[in-house]
């Protein structure tokens, strides 16, 4: 029996997966699930079954991306939900796991990209965020929210106001007051500095490595008549000087790399206040640390890396910054990504034309990859909020509550419309 067969026996149990291979031969793995769609694939180049076994992700990720490998009944995502469904992470199923040797290849290049100096930081951002900005007004809310959504009611409302929602609940965890100086580490395009300026008169610094993200950041605050309140430069974080009362960084952690957590925990304290606050929001993992899958570091996002929740507290520990709320965030970020799927899939036709039909295949992927991985596998997102002082918040939640209620009196109406 062929390697592959071998192998996607023991990968699919549930869902039915049939596959014409090459020499014209095709099977059906697995057996009919009602949750599950059934997925054919027509693969045409013997040399993608070999990369499927020892690396499954990247293996058919570039067999999809040259149209080596190709759907016929289903989609992408069909796929790749039925591969996560078969290998889910509360149950200890590892059959996508790449081969040992692949691993280790895996690992070193993890380990050379993670190191994130300040030059190759810059670089690592400028693949992924100097994108054409039509690309991210095709498949984003029209703030361009690149992070995580945070869904009060998720199959009535819109990605818009989910956005919204999540601006919310983190401007909530900051503890504001107006006149307050905010820094804003990975600011994007400023949809997070501007609200904050805007619901609490705060003046805000975001800072960037993007040059396309800075010229829209900008450019908002000029139209908005704030520029004198709400400030974008691009700047590495290890450069910044002066001091603020809050810092918040959303969907930036990841791209900081392992050994430079200790330095930018330090250079993070270092910048606060006495009575300062933080509040990190970034995707995690369940499990314990380990190394970006070689998708994810090839095509997407080079030098990024998702912490595991021990490493956002002990490389703090040094510091004597307490660490005052934990959140976990399970299922959101699948949602989210759900709608840039759909979107970008309602897209299509323009994207090619941006870029290529290889590159749309490359964004489904990465957009169905990511969304089963929170949907089943070990990924979350993590909101954890650090002060320098154990006096400077409140002793209970409730502030927080409060707040985010206080902005949000509104939504109940707009959630509403949305549903219609």
């Amino acid at each position: 029996m062929a390697l592959i067969d071998r192998f996607l026996e023991r990968m699919v149990k549930r869902g039915e997966l049939t596959v014409q291979f090459p020499n014209g031969r095709q099977r059906t793995f697995g057996s009919p699930d009602p949750v599950l769609r059934p997925v054919t694939l027509h693969i045409t180049d013997r040399k993608v079954l070999s990369r499927i076994v020892a690396d499954p992700a990247l293996g058919a990720a570039e067999g999809y991306m040259d149209g080596k490998l190709k759907v016929t009944r289903g989609d992408i995502r069909d796929l790749v939900v039925l591969a996560r469904i078969n290998s889910t992470w509360e149950h200890k199923r590892s059959a996508l796991n790449a081969s040992m040797s692949r691993k280790l290849l895996n690992g070193i290049a993890h380990r050379i990209q993670s190191h994130n100096a300040a030059r190759t930081s810059k670089q690592n951002v400028a693949h992924h965020y100097d994108l054409s900005d039509r690309l991210y007004d095709l498949f984003l809310d029209t703030d361009r929210q690149y992070s995580c959504a945070y869904w009060i009611d998720p199959d009535n409302e819109s990605l818009e106001q989910a956005q919204l929602d999540k601006k919310a609940h983190i401007a909530a965890k900051l503890y504001l007051k107006p006149g307050m100086k905010v820094l804003d580490i990975g600011c994007g395009w400023g949809g997070m500095a501007l609200y904050l300026h805007e619901k609490f008169g705060v003046d805000v610094l975001g800072v960037t490595l993007s040059e396309e993200q800075i010229k829209v950041a900008r450019r908002r605050a000029e139209e908005a008549g704030v520029s004198d309140h709400v400030k974008f430069e691009i700047i590495d974080y290890r450069d910044i000087d002066g001091k603020f009362d809050r810092i918040v960084s959303v969907g930036m952690f990841e791209h900081v790399g392992t050994p430079q957590y200790p330095v930018f925990f330090s250079k993070c304290r270092e910048l606060l206040n006495d009575d300062g606050v933080m509040l990190i929001h970034t995707i995690g993992r369940m499990g314990p640390p380990t190394v970006t899958d070689s998708f994810t570091l090839k095509y997407i996002f080079p030098g990024g890396y998702i912490p595991a929740l021990s490493e956002m507290i002990a490389p703090n520990e040094p510091n004597y910054m307490f660490v005052t709320d934990v959140e976990v965030l399970r299922l959101h970020y699948a949602y989210t990504l759900k709608s840039w799927y759909d979107r970008t899939v309602a897209a299509k036709d323009a994207i090619i034309d941006l870029y290529d039909e290889r590159f749309y295949r490359m964004w489904l992927f990465y957009l169905a990859g990511a969304e089963t991985a929170f949907r089943y596998g070990d990924l979350v997102n993590f909101q954890v909020q650090y002060a320098r002082d154990r006096n400077t918040l409140p002793i209970t939640r409730d502030y927080m509550l409060e707040t985010e209620a206080s902005l949000n009196q509104a939504v109940p109406t707009a959630r509403h419309q949305a549903a219609e």
